[in-house]
């Protein structure tokens, strides 16, 4: 049996990074992909790379931790691409994040980094997990990172949002299978993208291929199997589950 997609997808963070990598694996699929992202010019940047490859794609501005964002967001993909039927929760603060001690991070970088990186999870579940149910399926898809498995040190607030992500997956797929949505994650290890990072360089990346069982640098391509997995009819008959993607760095 072919796999199939149940519809449209919005891909959070799609204007860079993972979630462009993302964006792209789902458009070559056939899936309408809403390449939603905070910095517009990014976003639209992927969009018209999607279109270019014959994909049916649209950019749309969005502050995931902004409620009245999401909704706007949520109600421009519905009336351009039709009813989401894929939430892939990948937007998230990392790259710009400088490491150190938990007693030296600010108040309010912590409130950020939880707020964008849980809440707005939750509050694109919110908004379109309604439509899912109406229709009786849809896939959602979330972020975390193989960092939870680790406890790495010097990103507590990183860390402790990804790790929550484990625990939304699972409450999540727990209410909302009953309406035919399936709820699962990906842990991520450390991933090269175009995306700078003052915090990690091309040595420390070898390293820490080095420690892992696989002994290469991860990139963007590594995910997409799990992503198709996750968000296609492959996985029907899974829900609230946690895919470990880091070339075996972390063991659970």
């Amino acid at each position: 049996m072919s796999r199939a997609f149940p519809g449209p997808a919005v891909v959070t963070g799609a204007g860079q990074g993972i979630g462009r990598a993302f964006a792209r694996a789902l458009a070559a699929e056939g899936v309408p992909v809403a390449v939603a992202d905070v910095n517009l010019a990014n976003a639209d940047r992927v969009c018209a790379e999607l279109i270019d490859a014959g994909g049916r794609a649209l950019s749309v501005q969005v502050n995931v931790a902004d409620p009245g964002s999401v909704d706007a967001m949520a109600r421009a993909v519905e009336e351009r691409l039709g009813p989401p039927r894929i939430l892939v929760n990948n937007a998230a603060i990392f790259s710009t994040l400088s490491m150190r001690p938990f007693t030296e991070i600010p108040l309010d970088e912590w409130n950020q980094v939880l707020a964008v990186n849980i809440t707005g999870a939750f509050l694109c579940a919110r908004a379109l997990v309604p439509g899912m149910a109406a229709a009786g399926s849809g896939k959602i898809v979330n972020i975390s990172s193989s960092t939870v498995m680790l406890g790495r040190p010097n990103y507590l607030h990183y860390v402790t949002s990804k790790a929550a992500m484990i625990g939304f997956t699972r409450a999540l797929a727990s209410e909302a299978g009953h309406h035919g949505i399936t709820v699962n994650a990906i842990a991520p290890g450390s991933t090269e993208t175009e995306i700078e990072r003052k915090t990690i360089t091309r040595a420390d990346r070898e390293r820490l291929a080095a420690s892992s069982a696989l002994r290469r640098v991860q990139v963007p391509s590594d995910l997409i199997g799990a992503l198709l997995f996750l968000t296609s009819s492959d996985s029907d008959f899974m829900t609230g589950q946690t895919l470990v993607v880091d070339g075996g760095i972390s063991f659970i």
